[in-house]
């Protein structure tokens, strides 16, 4: 087998400087072609995770948790990037979002983290588990409620009830009134989108949300971090909530999605449970696939190649789970043993709710849709092209529709008409164009947080 290029032989003016390209449809579509030529450099390979910007990233189990544990050589402040210090990152490169430095515990070291890291998962602990499941229930019969009553019997499952199921589940935990929810969520959704502007609708909204816990303290995620022997100021706080959005509704909705796809696909095993589903999700689709930037303090050598120190070293999430290395004691590994929510000091600290949450949104699915299927088979699925996620960009599923809910009417209105004709009947529920081709009910007014509340209360 002929030996990948070492970029570092290659004259630096040189375009072609040997780079594997982890971005784009190539990789999108096969992502795992690409960890396969990484490996033919060692443990880590050279990659350009965007345009113009360079990495080195580990693809091999034990040098991620050596790098992940190990926070003495690799830290996470991305304030030492070289390449962005010295102007060699493109101003409006794709990475910046994802790897320029934020006042939160994901880019602190030392005292700094632990005192961030100890708030947020304190925080988290409050989180009452069966409460926590009532409100994924809640949120995912909700979405459902929304296109089950479709008259085709059809829905896009990512765009209708893995994305926007997180979203609705982290604006109840952090206690957001609706108009404020609603914002939060065009915000973050925004963000994800590349929408101008989304950064100021999402801080805004945090902004208030944070000064209304000042005034009126509650129950939420909101308070219990504002009022943690931490005492983190408001722009702490501000931080540590953009970080608990951004780590845990993307990734979450694509673990949802995946999972759903894999229990519904043909090869399935009949009667294994959900939880095995979601377990082989983040083992062989690792939601966050390519992550958690860190910067060595001195040049280091990783299994023969040397990285200088304050160049970037990402982890391969996705190539270290898939390890060949791994194959032979797989079985033998611990369900929990792979690396989709990290390792070390800067572990998912919300690992155990996504997990519970990703399992919820996957059986309140199945028990409400009982002869759901998908459209298309799952080798079919088309993948987002992205470096940093996994996921899937759309599925079709198909169910047998829900009878749509109808208005009280006059006694004897229905008389001996057909259940066809009585499902037709004019009223104020299924009248106007929305409901003519769809069957689907026209949304009240407000967005899809406001929505949501609305429909807990009936209204």
């Amino acid at each position: 087998m002929q030996q990948p290029l070492d970029p570092q032989e290659i004259p630096p003016g040189c375009p072609a400087h040997g780079n594997i390209q982890m971005y784009g449809p190539s990789f999108g579509a096969d992502p795992d072609s690409h960890y396969a030529q990484l490996r033919g450099y060692g443990l880590s390979a050279p990659v350009d995770i965007a345009p113009d910007v360079q990495a080195e990233l580990v693809t091999s189990y034990d040098a991620a948790l050596y790098v992940l544990q190990n926070p003495a050589s690799f830290v996470r402040d991305s304030r030492r990037w070289n390449a962005l210090n010295e102007g060699r990152v493109p101003a409006d490169s794709p990475a910046l979002p994802m790897m320029g430095y934020r006042p939160n515990a994901l880019f602190s070291d030392g005292a700094a983290h632990a005192r961030l890291r100890r708030a947020v998962t304190d925080s988290l602990a409050t989180v009452n588990e069966h409460q926590l499941i009532r409100q994924t229930q809640q949120s995912a019969n909700y979405l459902i409620s929304q296109f089950s009553t479709d008259i085709r019997g059809q829905a896009e499952l990512m765009a209708q009830y893995a994305q926007p199921l997180p979203l609705l589940v982290f604006s109840d935990l952090f206690g957001c009134p609706p108009e404020i929810g609603d914002r939060v969520i065009a915000g973050i959704s925004g963000i994800f989108e590349g929408t101008p502007g989304a950064d100021e609708v999402l801080g805004g909204a945090l902004t208030e949300l944070i000064a209304l816990k000042r005034r009126r303290p509650g129950s939420d995620l909101t308070t219990r971090l504002m009022e943690h022997s931490a005492q983190l100021s408001d722009e702490e706080v501000l931080h540590q909530l953009v970080t608990l959005l951004s780590g845990g509704t993307a990734p979450l909705a694509a673990a949802i999605g995946t999972s759903s796809a894999l229990y519904l696909d043909e090869d399935w095993q009949v009667g294994l449970p959900v939880e095995d589903a979601v377990s082989q999700t983040l083992w062989n689709y690792a939601p966050i696939s390519n992550y958690a930037a860190h910067y060595p303090t001195h040049d280091v050598e990783l299994g023969g190649r040397v990285v200088r120190a304050n160049d970037p070293v990402l982890i391969s999430f996705a190539a270290a789970n898939t390890d060949p290395k791994l194959a032979e004691h797989r079985e033998q590994l611990s369900a929990k043993a792979h690396l989709a929510f990290g390792a070390g000091p800067h572990a998912c600290p919300a690992k155990d709710p996504a997990f519970m949450i990703a399992v919820t949104a996957v059986e309140t699915l199945l028990n409400q849709l009982l002869d759901v299927e998908m459209r298309v088979p799952f080798k079919s699925l088309t993948w987002a092209p992205s470096p940093w996620s996994r996921s899937l960009v759309t599925l079709p599923i198909r169910f047998t529709p829900k009878a749509v809910p109808q208005a009280a009417e006059p006694a004897g209105t229905n008389a001996g008409r057909t259940p066809q004709q009585q499902a037709t009947t004019s009223s104020p529920i299924n009248s106007g164009p929305s409901r003519t081709n769809t069957g689907v009910a026209p949304q009240p007014k407000g967005g899809l947080f406001s929505r949501f509340l609305a429909w807990t209360k009936g209204e």
